[in-house]
């Protein structure tokens, strides 16, 4: 339930690295999605003052994390537009920051893994070899295509196709795990899906606008290109 809040996180520091403009529709989005997916998620469960605090900070860091990366990305003369130039650069920044988390956490255990270092078995050994090889391509995969989103739209654009993703899971669990969802659940659901189907409906209806704003500068721009051209010949000839 507070991971609902990572959205207005990203709305929040969209507007203060102004990659996005104050706009009543966008904020009735946002809140519309935040809240639905509140709902949708809400469950009795016993509060914990720390794992709220750190999962409060989690969404705050990835709202961080997300518009820095649009602002790096959408910089042309960074030249980062490329979501294979963005990966260059910054796994290996991102695997610096998580290797000593996986050794103090993991590494023990790795080290003394029969399946592992420890390995007896050759034929075992190469199929977790080949599933982590497949986990990191999928893995691969999926931050190219996040990359590649955000260069071409937003971080919020991002962050709300992300919840659709927890949407689809949560209601893959009601199905096939026989998870229980009330009253409250649904109407969430459907303020969260509202919310998303109003956002591509902005975005939509945005760049139609703008497309149809280009083309009618489009003659302007070129006829003051011509009225400068002749105004500099004529000063030429004076």
């Amino acid at each position: 339930m507070t991971k609902s809040s990572a959205v207005l996180f990203i709305l929040l520091f969209s507007l203060v690295f102004k990659l996005e403009e104050m706009r009543p529709g966008l904020i009735l989005v946002v809140l519309l999605i935040s809240s639905g997916l509140f709902m949708f998620t809400f469950k009795s469960t016993q509060f914990n003052i720390e794992g709220f605090v750190l999962v409060l900070a989690a969404s705050c860091l990835g709202g961080i994390r997300w518009t820095l990366t649009q602002l790096i990305m959408q910089k042309a003369e960074l030249g980062l537009q490329n979501p294979i130039d963005t990966m260059f650069h910054l796994q290996p920044l991102m695997f610096l920051s998580l290797f000593p988390l996986f050794v103090g956490i993991e590494g023990l255990h790795v080290a003394t893994s029969r399946q592992l270092f420890l390995f007896q078995d050759t034929q075992e050994l190469l199929i977790l070899l080949a599933t982590l090889f497949l986990g990191g391509l999928l893995a691969f995969g999926l931050g190219f295509s996040e990359f590649l989103l955000v260069s071409k739209t937003s971080s919020l654009t991002l962050s709300i196709a992300g919840i659709f993703k927890e949407l689809c899971v949560l209601l893959l669990a009601t199905h096939l795990l026989g998870d229980q969802m009330s009253t409250l659940n649904w109407l969430g659901f459907a303020v969260c899906i509202s919310g998303i189907a109003f956002h591509v409906a902005l975005k939509t209806t945005y760049s139609r606008g703008e497309e149809a704003y280009k083309h009618r500068r489009g003659p302007v721009t070129d006829m003051e290109l011509l009225l400068r051209s002749r105004d500099d010949e004529e000063e030429e000839e004076t």
